[in-house]
């Protein structure tokens, strides 16, 4: 194996961010898109736990976290600067709004999503539940451009995708909310062509046995 292998789920926001990440430090991988009831052998031999993305490396090296391939990524190239290399403050605050929202928004987020179908007022309680942190990208974006500052960054990527997912939930709402800054910030990403990239459809790897 000459290139690093990646398994990765279509949807899933942790596998869309690693994509991104390793799109935007150029990086060349071999992708094998897979589907949850019908995970290969070999993933689940690399990585027990069974969920992606995983990368494997050509060392042998089992990379099987998004954060973390993200990071392998733009360590190996960083041509938009994600990483903020000039302020030595900056990942940290990166990977504290990260840790934000994997451990906190993330769960409240997923019982949103679980909820949205009863149109009852759990709904209602988690959505409200999920603004909380909204409200606090909301003011981060009428500070600055983007989640840390005026450029973008590691953050931006890695929160896009959960984002993403609240939007998508009660369109409607979303759309006459008040997170007007939000909304900005997410058109942006998702008319970049990088975007479509990342979004790009392949054969399922169990029923073709091909990677791209």
């Amino acid at each position: 194996m000459t290139l690093p292998l990646l398994y990765s789920l279509q949807h899933c926001p942790y596998a869309m961010r690693a994509r991104m990440g390793i799109l935007m430090a150029e990086q060349h991988v071999l992708l094998r898109a897979i589907k949850t009831k019908n995970k290969p052998p070999h993933l689940l031999k690399i990585s027990p736990k069974g969920t992606v993305p995983v990368l494997l490396l050509p060392n042998g090296q089992v990379i099987d976290e998004s954060l973390d391939i993200m990071l392998w990524a733009l360590e190996q190239n960083d041509p938009h600067n994600l990483l903020h290399t000039q302020d030595p403050l900056a990942l940290e605050r990166m990977l504290e709004l990260i840790k934000l929202n994997d451990t906190q928004f993330k769960p409240v987020l997923e019982k949103y999503k679980f909820y949205a179908r009863t149109k009852d007022m759990a709904q209602i309680y988690y959505q409200k539940a999920c603004e909380e942190f909204i409200k606090q990208f909301e003011a981060k974006l009428t500070t600055h451009k983007y989640l840390i500052g005026d450029e973008k960054s590691l953050a931006d990527y890695a929160l896009l995708p959960f984002i993403r997912q609240f939007a998508r939930v009660d369109k409607h709402w979303y759309l006459q909310s008040e997170y007007t800054h939000v909304r900005a910030w997410l058109n942006e990403f998702l008319h970049a062509p990088i975007f479509t990239k990342v979004m790009a459809k392949f054969d399922l790897y169990m029923d073709c046995g091909e990677e791209f």
